[in-house]
């Protein structure tokens, strides 16, 4: 296999590829950035990614960005483990879906619900309304008790890591369908060891 590298910084969106990691047993190493120093704008990590944003993966010498991209990277990497509905599964379409419904619709709807921008002409918007995007999400819930129904899949990852940090912001209401699924992902062996592994690296930056 080859070598991955995860451009990781403590307490952010590339905390949830981390967990991912774990999740799935494949090795890596991770290359620390501390954003409280702004080193994600380093040249060094702009030849990586040039946005300045983690998480990045590189495997081997492929170089993988968005948090999306690189779940569904990784997820098919190890088929073993069942985090991704293979092409010709009738999963495939709805794992993708909600995928990528994460990052095209719910989390610029999230920010331009926090910043209060005033919505655009809804031809425009790539989500339609804030109300709309979280009605969606609850209705992808509800049937439970994961994203795919009774499949554990990525997209559980994905979305419980989320919905767990967007709750305790208040950007999202604490919706039943979002604790439920976020108790859920919160039990699992590996969330729980990758957490404690992102506060270890939190807890070792330069104060």
């Amino acid at each position: 296999m080859r070598p991955l590298t995860l451009f990781h910084s403590p307490r952010t969106r590339s905390t949830g590829v981390l967990i991912l990691l774990e999740e799935l047993g494949l090795p890596y190493t991770l290359e620390i950035l501390d954003q409280r120093r702004g080193q994600q704008l380093d040249p060094a990590y702009r030849a990586v990614n040039p946005m300045g944003k983690v998480p990045a993966l590189k495997d081997g010498n492929a170089v993988v960005t968005e948090q999306v991209a690189i779940f569904l990277h990784l997820a098919d990497l190890a088929p073993d483990q069942a985090l991704a509905p293979p092409p010709g599964d009738p999963l495939r379409g709805p794992y993708l879906r909600w995928m990528v419904f994460y990052a095209a619709a719910f989390e610029p709807a999230l920010v331009d619900h926090a910043a209060k921008r005033e919505p655009v002409r809804r031809g425009m918007s790539p989500y339609g309304d804030y109300e709309t995007v979280i009605e969606a999400v609850a209705g992808m819930l509800r049937p439970g008790p994961w994203v795919l129904g009774d499949r554990f899949s990525a997209a559980d990852l994905l979305w419980g890591i989320a919905l767990g940090w967007t709750m305790r912001f208040g950007m999202v209401p604490g919706r039943p369908e979002f604790r439920a699924l976020t108790d859920r992902v919160n039990a699992r062996p590996a969330v729980q060891a990758a957490r404690a592994k992102d506060e270890a690296l939190h807890a070792a930056l330069p104060g």
